[in-house]
């Protein structure tokens, strides 16, 4: 998730871009870079404060574009950043997304005599908008035919130095916001920056380009068809902008589960021959397959997403899989050699105790993965080959987003190790679909906020939680118990359902709730069997299981409902619901939540 903005009027463009970068910088921090075509492009790595230091003396000129980037394709460097230009110098671009034919178009505008400067996916566009003007030199007849030409997600802002005044926005699958000032327009990827300039705005829709001058907008299909859209006005503060609307951060980034999903398999899943591709692996590839054991290495909600990645591993890969906390694995003599696999997950990628545990198996002849949703990240460097996330920055500490995402990647790569070994084409393109189809099922989940909204109000004077889950559910008892400490204060344990009997069974009483996850699956009977342990010592029950079961009523207080999707992929769902109580539990003890006390986003010492 990168940031864009964009202005052209009669006022210092270089200062209000500068401003607006501030504004949207909880969007990406990884570089940041402006262009004028008064005064040229000027890079910086990190954070706008670096930029800011490259230019003390402003900028000259009323038009620009402006980045904050937030690495998916490319190391996060001065030459990786926004914007990027073509071979000439004149048409540049910032982008937010992903374009997915990149190495394609690459290819062909290589062979046409273009040259690259840096890695990412974005350089292809304002070469490929050049190679079209060399027909025919209009900027905008040239760009609509390089959007038709790309594939993935964009929120873009172009701009050709010979039209200075003159900016073309882009929107497919990522937010685009035009903003209308009086003599002068913003184009931005949320209406943060927007706001202290003009309140009116029009938001793009998948599919549209617009046009913009100071004085006038257009705004139009990718086939260059004229659309027509009123203007409305927001009364949002700037900071309400920056979360979405939404009132935290951690509920925005619940609710951006279905686009996580979508953003971990754009491009990943060749659904018919039942196959993942996933080219950060491309070059181990060949020594995957000759791999004997697994060992997973997390901390945190990264360790749950091992646990439950364990269980995907091991059903349909056929190797052995261990899941092992970071910062335990160190202080062991881990049995490693050269047919081990040692996986890393880290949100951050710099978790220490998982950085040292990946160093630890390099010592030791591991061959070391990574899934990590942070490009360039230390892990990210380390480690011999990985999986980005393409989560988007986290904001909230307690992960969420991340999480549904670290799973969907676990799918992936079980899918790409599987067709490896004895996983058959069918099988594959089984899980294929099912993934494909998990979007729209979060999506529904979502929609039931509200109803799990007062469930939590119900039991927010709690003092006591227990999960309780078997199977691939087994890790989320853990995780939906993580969620309620860390951001409600509360004492919240988690436990595999078959151990209820070997002591947890005690605590059990009247005021002490336990949360069932309890999918119609496998292990659905021995649930069931565990509830009514639990309800013979009147412990109240939230039972969390599949949409349209009704047998479990008379066993429970409560039902938290959520659709039917393949055993392996059912924890994406059914954390959801987890995260939407763990969040409004704590919102109705009137708590910081994207800030619970205590604790980091990111755990970088020991």
């Amino acid at each position: 998730m990168c940031g864009i903005f964009a202005y052209t009027g009669e006022k210092d463009a270089g200062a209000i871009l500068i401003d607006g970068l501030t504004s949207l910088e909880y969007r990406g921090y990884d570089s940041a870079g402006i262009y004028l075509p008064d005064s040229g492009c000027i890079k910086a790595a990190g954070p706008v404060s670096e930029l800011r230091k490259k230019i003390p003396g402003g900028l000259k000129g009323h038009s620009g574009i402006a980045h904050l980037r937030w690495a998916t394709h490319g190391e996060p460097t001065e030459e990786n950043a926004h914007p990027h230009s073509g071979e000439a110098g004149e048409i540049w671009v910032v982008h937010n997304g992903i374009i997915e034919n990149f190495k394609e178009l690459k290819e062909k505008l290589q062979k046409a005599g273009h040259t690259f400067k840096s890695s990412t996916d974005t350089e292809v566009m304002p070469h490929l908008i050049e190679e079209h003007m060399k027909a025919e030199p209009d900027f905008e007849k040239a760009t609509f035919k390089a959007l038709n030409e790309i594939r993935g997600t964009y929120g873009m802002a172009i701009q050709y130095k010979n039209e200075p005044d003159k900016i073309i926005a882009a929107r497919m699958g990522a937010p685009v916001v035009i903003g209308l000032g009086e003599g002068e327009n913003f184009v931005a990827s949320d209406a943060s920056p927007i706001l202290r300039h003009t309140r009116q705005v029009v938001y793009l829709h998948d599919g549209e380009v617009a046009v913009l001058t100071p004085t006038i907008h257009s705004i139009y299909t990718l086939d260059a068809l004229k659309v027509e859209r009123q203007a409305e006005e927001v009364d949002w503060s700037t900071e309400v902008a920056q979360k979405g609307g939404y009132e935290h951060f951690m509920l925005k980034e619940i609710m951006e589960g279905p686009e996580v999903v979508e953003n971990t398999l754009r491009g990943r899943l060749i659904p018919e021959q039942g196959l993942a591709r996933l080219g950060g692996l491309e070059r181990v590839a060949g020594r995957l397959g000759e791999m004997e054991r697994i060992i997973i290495v997390g901390c945190g909600t990264a360790y749950y997403a091992g646990l439950t990645g364990e269980y995907m591993l091991e059903e349909f890969s056929g190797l052995p899989v261990e899941v092992e906390l970071g910062s335990e694995f160190r202080y062991r003599k881990p049995v490693l050699n050269n047919r081990t696999i040692l996986l890393a997950i880290s949100q951050s990628g710099e978790t220490a105790d998982t950085l040292e545990a990946i160093r630890e198996g390099k010592r030791r002849g591991a061959l070391t993965l990574g899934i990590v949703n942070t490009v360039g990240s230390t892990i990210a460097r380390e480690t011999d080959a990985g999986v980005y996330n393409h989560a988007g920055p986290e904001i909230g500490v307690a992960s969420t987003k991340a999480l549904v995402s670290q799973l969907t990647a676990l799918a992936l790569l079980t899918i790409f190790l599987g067709r490896q070994r004895t996983m058959a084409a069918s099988e594959g393109s089984e899980i294929a679909a099912a993934l494909l189809a998990l979007p729209e099922k979060i999506r529904m989940i979502l929609e039931t906020r509200e109803a799990i909204e007062a469930m939590a109000k119900k039991y927010a004077a709690s003092r006591d939680f227990l999960y309780i889950g078997r199977k691939y559910n087994y890790s989320l008892a853990f995780e939906g118990a993580l969620k309620l400490k860390e951001i409600s204060y509360i004492h919240a344990e988690g436990c595999g359902a078959g151990e209820m009997k070997h002591g947890p069974l005690a605590m059990i009483d009247e005021n002490f709730p336990t949360l069932a996850i309890a999918p119609q699956d496998s292990v659905y009977e021995k649930m069931l069997s565990n509830i009514q342990e639990i309800k013979a010592r009147k412990g109240p029950v939230i039972a969390l299981t599949t949409e349209g079961n009704t047998d479990i009523e008379s066993l429970t207080s409560d039902i938290l409902y959520v659709p039917k999707t393949i055993e392996m992929l059912q924890p994406i769902l059914n954390v959801v619901p987890l995260q939407l109580f763990a969040y409004y539990f704590a919102k109705e003890k009137g708590l910081n939540v994207d800030r619970p006390r205590n604790l980091a986003k990111s755990v970088t010492v020991e």
